[in-house]
C-alpha cells in the first residue's frame, strides 16, 4: 500500500494541517484545521475515489477507463473500503481520548465538542 501523503516523512506519524494560504492575495491563517478522512488516503487512493465518483460508481466503467480487469478494480475498491474503515476506527479512538480529556478538565467542553465534530 502506498504511504499517505499526510504521513510524516521522518517518523510516519499523522501530519496536521496548520496553515492555509490564499492563492490570490497571500492571506494566511495559522491554526489546527480539520484533517478529513479522504485527505489521509494516499494520492493514488484519492485518485481512485475521484474516478469512482466520476464514473457514477460503475466498476465496469472504471475497469474500461483504467484498462484493467473488473476483479482488479473490485480488489482496489475493497482495499480502499478497508482503509476507510481503519480511519473510522482511529477517529473513534480519538473521540474517546477527547471525551476523557474533557472529563479530566484538560480540554474545555466547547473546544472538545468542536474537535469531535471535525472527526
Amino acid at each position: 500500500m502506498a504511504a499517505s501523503h499526510s504521513a510524516c516523512p521522518y517518523c510516519g506519524g499523522q501530519m496536521r494541517i496548520s496553515k492555509l494560504t490564499c492563492e490570490d492575495c497571500g492571506l494566511a491563517q495559522e491554526r489546527e484545521f480539520f484533517n478529513p478522512r479522504l485527505y489521509r488516503l494516499s494520492a493514488e487512493e484519492q485518485r481512485f475515489v475521484e474516478m469512482f465518483v466520476l464514473a457514477s460508481g460503475s466498476l465496469k466503467q472504471m475497469a474500461n477507463l483504467l484498462g484493467i480487469s473488473y476483479p482488479t478494480v473490485r480488489n482496489r475498491l475493497d482495499r480502499l473500503i478497508q482503509r476507510l474503515k481503519e480511519e473510522q476506527s482511529k477517529d473513534e479512538v480519538r473521540k474517546q481520548r477527547i471525551l476523557e480529556d474533557i472529563e479530566a478538565g484538560r480540554v474545555p467542553p466547547k473546544k472538545g465538542m468542536r474537535m469531535i465534530e471535525y472527526l
